[in-house]
């Protein structure tokens, strides 16, 4: 018995198509024969149609197919490339019961007009079509790998791009500016100030990583200094330094939302957007998602305007990355990084580089593949000095631009 998921390609997978038991005086009814047309009547493969072209074994046809047959005065081949024309897909369209299941019964195909050349130019029709489908058939081929050719090309460059940005190497260093150091006092003091208005919670042992006097990395927590020179991924410029993602920015997940929950209260609502992982596209665009009434809010966590979402969970992870330009909730296999001053452009770009790709991998663990919170706050970022970071977020803003735009 043939089904419509056992044809693909436009040949049937026989090795998947099962038997069934049928009467025997209804074998005649449903058997199929060379040149019969099977169009799929209901769900989403709803006026898909197949020609019977070979019949190893006796077979019949699926409850949800219907079965054409036409007079020796039609072309087989004929007919079937009018089931694939514009003309019969806008009377199916019209024609289609609009329900849970879209369907089509065989009075909808008896109603359809087609247009009936003569039986030798049917034949000549469908010969000039075969000439020319294969030649399209080719070029579309072609254009396929032409189009994965660019768009591998594309992300080789860009990856490229953003690896020259964080090592220093995209824009031109100036030594009159201040160096890194002090943007991260910067840092440091507004952190302060938010740990004073209790928006967020001190560091148990504040990370302090500095060049020793041997050119070695080390790093200080609390009263204990370790060598992570070996952590080291690449030099960076003498105005650069290295610290953790921790040190840059507030970092956290989300709130989940049960599927029951997420239908009574946040379907068809009005409120702040929630955003989860599938709201979050492999282009970095985000989706919005359901809605979180403003009575509710305070059950959620707040990504802030300008902040980054990535998540950190499942095949996704790493991978979905997304900046803000509003303020949402969020889901619990996102991570939200909110800078502590305006550098988001930049860390937004450091996370989408090879380098900290490689150092998010090498954490992941379970089956699933997920890094945890506190591993994600322990990767370290190269940070330049507050001017070069502006320059470095324009450069790349101008080369993706053109990237793109070709």
């Amino acid at each position: 018995m043939v089904r419509i998921s056992d044809i693909q390609g436009g040949e049937v997978l026989w090795a998947t198509v099962p038997y069934c038991r049928i009467n025997k005086d209804e074998i005649d009814s449903y058997l199929l024969k060379k040149n019969d047309i099977l169009f799929a009547r209901t769900g989403g493969t709803v006026g898909k149609s197949f020609l019977v072209k070979e019949i190893p074994y006796p077979t019949i046809y699926a409850g949800y197919l219907i079965r054409t047959r036409y007079s020796q005065l039609l072309s087989a081949q004929y007919m079937k490339y009018f089931m694939e024309s514009q003309l019969y897909w806008e009377q199916l369209k019209n024609g289609t019961i609009a329900t849970a299941q879209p369907n089509c019964n065989g009075k909808t195909l008896s109603k359809m007009i087609l247009p009936i050349p003569p039986y030798n130019e049917q034949v000549r029709i469908t010969n000039k079509l075969n000439e020319v489908l294969a030649v399209v058939n080719k070029y579309g081929a072609c254009q396929d790998r032409l189009s994965h050719l660019n768009c591998k090309i594309k992300n080789s460059l860009l990856k490229s791009i953003l690896q020259e940005a964080i090592q220093g190497k995209l824009v031109k260093q100036d030594p009159n500016e201040e160096p890194a150091s002090v943007l991260l006092e910067r840092i440091k003091q507004e952190k302060e100030r938010l740990i004073k208005e209790k928006r967020i919670k001190r560091d148990k042992q504040e990370s302090i990583i500095y060049r020793g006097d041997d050119n070695k990395y080390f790093e200080k927590r609390g009263k204990a200094i370790a060598s992570i020179d070996d952590e080291i991924p690449f030099d960076i410029p003498e105005s650069w330094i290295w610290t953790r993602l921790s040190c840059v920015a507030d970092i956290y997940t989300g709130n989940s939302i049960g599927e029951t929950e997420k239908k009574l209260k946040f379907t068809n609502v009005i409120g702040r957007y929630y955003i989860g992982t599938k709201d979050v596209g492999f282009d970095n665009k985000v989706f919005n998602g359901v809605a979180i009434p403003k009575k509710f809010e305070h059950n959620f966590r707040i990504a802030p305007n300008n902040s980054i979402l990535m998540c950190i969970e499942g095949g996704s992870a790493g991978r979905k990355i997304a900046i803000l330009n509003q303020d949402v909730c969020f889901g619990n296999k996102l991570c939200c990084f909110s800078p502590f001053i305006e550098i988001g452009k930049y860390i937004y770009y450091y996370l989408q580089s090879p380098s900290f790709i490689d150092m998010f991998n090498d954490k992941k663990t379970g089956i699933i593949g997920g890094v945890s919170i506190a591993k994600v706050k322990e990767i370290l970022i190269p940070l330049p000095p507050v001017e070069e970071t502006k320059r470095i977020v324009s450069k790349i803003d101008e080369l993706v631009a053109s990237i793109m735009r070709k």
